[in-house]
């Protein structure tokens, strides 16, 4: 063969036409395990609290060490959730429901790169923060910060003085969504640290039953995080949810009962903190598989899922940039990239166990083109896209600078140093440049829908990272780093 028809073909199988307006390189390989170690590195520069002596991130410090104090209530620790100071309880329970089940479904996988323990650890982090906030019965802490005086002030959080005004659930002011899904995250986590530590498994489970029972009697949307988190799906979705993880973790027919006579679903598209319902449609369809033939309402909501999301499907609903990349909303959209990308990964999984693919309108899917899907949303995210670059900082040679991010942005000052919010904005906030310190592994809110992106620190929809984006991204990233 010649050296011209070599090339030629190469640069053939290297792209591959798949829709009339998108590329996807069928070639493109990265270094994942590098990008998975560094993804659980964002996960510890969003710690609050006294961090560990073995604290990898040097840039940060202790923060938050007065959280709870108004109450006399010891609410020291749990994770940031993006660029500000704020704890918002269900975006952090989130984030740990899905960091569990990452490690529930790719343990081994995260064992033989290495960052199992790490795991854990980021698991356990949030954890131990949300026992403190759940101390009490039928009552829970969720959130510390006054939102609206943090986002007036571009300070770090170990130099932060805005208000720590503190916010909870209980009887009388009911928030379903942020029980039932710290319940979920209780539940998960119980099961992940089952053999590792059987004593905390059973006190996370035990949490769990009671939370879920709470969310159960006391029913009620809680808009206390609004305009920042705001339940648009409602309830349901996350009591089904908790649910579904108090049943993989305990087995108990009460659980099961509930799923099959008070559960309530439904077909959609998408997959994040305010939508659970997907989640529980994969997560559920295993059971299905194994001969829990009355959950097969799930089975079928997870192939709609999937035929919803599949661009060769022809009950595709989703969007593409012209590079290929999902786009669902602004803000933040890269949390649907590794959503979908992992619920894709966990189902071609379950679907390559039992020996069964999808249909959708004819059109029969295979495992395999679930997770070639999958692979391609997570390799645009690391550079193979039409900018060249990858949308997780400090993953290969070129990734976004400017983060929005007050901790990474703003230089290191001693924690009595003092700084009006005012002046905040003008000196870092504004500042052209680089962010003082590399938030390594952030996966920022990534580009438009167009595939355009500008650097910008103050475009937060593009620039702002989130814990939950990474959290998806971790077991999708420990599945394709295994040889």
């Amino acid at each position: 063969m010649t050296f011209a028809v070599r090339l030629l073909t190469a640069l053939a199988l290297a792209w591959l036409v798949v829709s009339d307006s998108w590329l996807i390189s069928v070639q493109a390989d990265f270094n994942y395990k590098d990008a998975l170690s560094k993804s659980i590195l964002f996960l510890e520069a969003q710690r609050s609290g006294r961090l560990p002596p073995d604290n990898r991130i040097p840039w940060r410090g202790h923060s938050g060490l007065q959280d709870g104090n108004d109450s006399s209530v010891d609410l020291v620790g749990g994770y940031y959730d993006a660029g500000d100071n704020v704890k918002y309880g269900l975006p952090m329970a989130f984030t740990v429901t899905t960091l569990a089940w990452g490690a529930l479904a790719y343990g081994a996988q995260l064992q033989q790169a290495g960052e199992l323990e790490n795991v854990r650890s980021a698991i356990r982090w949030g954890t131990d923060y949300f026992l403190k906030a759940c101390s009490r019965r039928d009552l829970v802490w969720v959130q510390v910060g006054d939102p609206v005086a943090d986002h007036q002030c571009w300070t770090r959080p170990e130099n932060m003085n805005t208000p720590r005004t503190l916010y909870n659930i209980d009887h009388n002011t009911p928030g379903t969504e942020i029980a039932a899904e710290t319940a979920a995250a209780f539940a998960a986590s119980s099961i992940v640290f089952r053999k590792a530590d059987h004593p905390y498994s059973r006190r996370l489970l035990n949490k769990a039953k009671l939370l879920f029972k709470f969310a159960v009697e006391h029913k009620g949307s809680y808009d206390g995080e609004c305009p920042f988190y705001c339940s648009f799906s409602g309830y349901n979705d996350e009591l089904l949810w908790a649910a579904s993880w108090l049943y993989m973790a305990t087995k108990r027919e009460v659980y099961l009962k509930y799923i099959q006579d008070q559960g309530i679903t439904a077909s959609v598209d998408e997959f994040s903190w305010d939508l659970k319902y997907a989640g529980v449609q994969v997560l559920l369809s295993s059971l299905y598989f194994a001969g829990e033939k009355s959950l097969g309402t799930y089975k079928s909501q997870a192939d709609n899922f999937v035929c919803s999301v599949l661009p060769d499907s022809p009950y595709s609903k989703i969007s593409l940039s012209p590079g290929g990349l999902i786009h669902i909303r602004d803000g933040a959209n890269t949390q649907y990239v590794t959503s979908t990308a992992y619920l894709l990964s966990v189902y071609s999984d379950i679907l390559t166990k039992y020996g069964q693919s999808v249909d959708c309108g004819g059109r029969t899917f295979q495992a395999s083109d679930l997770m070639a899907f999958a692979k391609g949303q997570i390799d645009y995210l690391l550079g193979n896209n039409p900018k060249g670059m990858s949308y997780m900082v400090g993953f290969g040679e070129k990734s976004p600078q400017q983060a929005h991010h007050r901790g990474a942005s703003v230089p290191q000052m001693s924690p009595d140093s003092l700084v009006t919010c005012a002046l905040s904005f003008t000196m870092w906030f504004k500042r052209e440049g680089p962010n003082f310190h590399e938030l390594t592994g952030a996966i920022v809110g990534g580009p438009d829908r167009y595939d355009n992106f500008e650097d910008l620190r103050w475009d937060s929809t593009k620039l702002e990272p989130t814990t939950y984006v990474n959290s998806l991204a971790v077991g999708v990233l420990a599945k394709l780093a295994a040889p």
